[in-house]
């Protein structure tokens, strides 16, 4: 009998410990721009799949270079398309895993006490009390190549150019204005209307015909030790209820129809 209840103990035990022995922990490239949403968006997936998911957020220039020179990510979140198909083209990625998830959308954005009027637009820029605007760096940082755009189309570039300050990606561009070092500045909408800044300021949204559409790619690594676990993560973000919570973050998300799962 005892012998029966040991081989029982056992058997159960491993049952019980098989998906968490099988379960994988992957690494994630993030755009500054997901710095919230992702943490929802890999919070659920580890808790429906038992996979843990570890985030480091930046600007995607700067991890475009890292994985080149070797960084152990598994999955890469671009905020463009740009760097993933570079990725893909130069065998650093897993081909046929390039998906668009997202497609972002950038505002004018002042903290509750400043004196900036951000309801009057571009002309909230141009008043004499701004002294400095934060946007991220448009040399590796895409929302930064989008809010130059816009302050091109709005003829205002030249006016302004002395007071731009960069951030290294966009969330440190939105530190920069809520710390004060800057009175306000173009960051990510996804952002805005986040937990940590939705009720510290006032935002203004650019017109999306201001600048070229900010379609955000993600991509598997061809280095990835988990690829599978790395492409179901990406999957998810693109089911239900990764469009749900991006949508919660004022992200726009392409249609259903072009949603096919990507290859396992």
């Amino acid at each position: 009998m005892r012998v029966a209840a040991t081989i029982l103990l056992a058997v159960t035990f491993l049952l019980l410990g098989a998906p968490f022995a099988r379960a994988d922990e992957i690494t994630v490239a993030a755009a500054a721009d997901l710095q919230f949403v992702m943490q929802e968006l890999a919070a659920r997936f580890e808790k429906q799949t038992g996979h843990k998911v570890n985030v480091t957020v930046g600007s995607s220039g700067s991890f475009f270079s890292q994985i080149q020179n070797g960084a152990p990510f598994d999955l890469f979140f671009s905020a463009d398309m740009d760097y993933p198909r570079k990725l893909e083209a130069t065998g650093f990625a897993e081909p046929g895993t390039l998906a668009i998830y997202a497609v972002g959308r950038i505002v004018v954005w002042a903290p509750l006490n400043s004196r900036v009027d951000v309801s009057r637009g571009w002309s909230a820029l141009l008043d004499p009390s701004v002294q400095k605007i934060a946007l991220a760096n448009p040399q590796h940082a895409p929302y930064g190549r989008a809010a130059e755009a816009a302050l091109r189309k709005a003829g205002i570039y030249e006016k302004v150019a002395a007071k731009l300050v960069y951030g290294e990606n966009v969330s440190q561009a939105a530190q920069f204005v809520e710390s004060g070092n800057a009175q306000a500045g173009i960051i990510a909408h996804s952002l805005a209307v986040s937990p940590a800044l939705r009720e510290k300021g006032r935002w203004w949204e650019i017109p999306a015909d201001a600048y070229p559409p900010i379609e955000q790619g993600a991509i598997v690594l061809k280095s990835s030790p988990h690829k599978q676990t790395a492409q179901a993560f990406l999957n998810f973000v693109r089911g239900a209820q990764g469009r749900a919570l991006l949508e919660q973050y004022g992200f726009t998300v392409p249609e259903r129809e072009s949603l096919s799962p990507v290859k396992p």
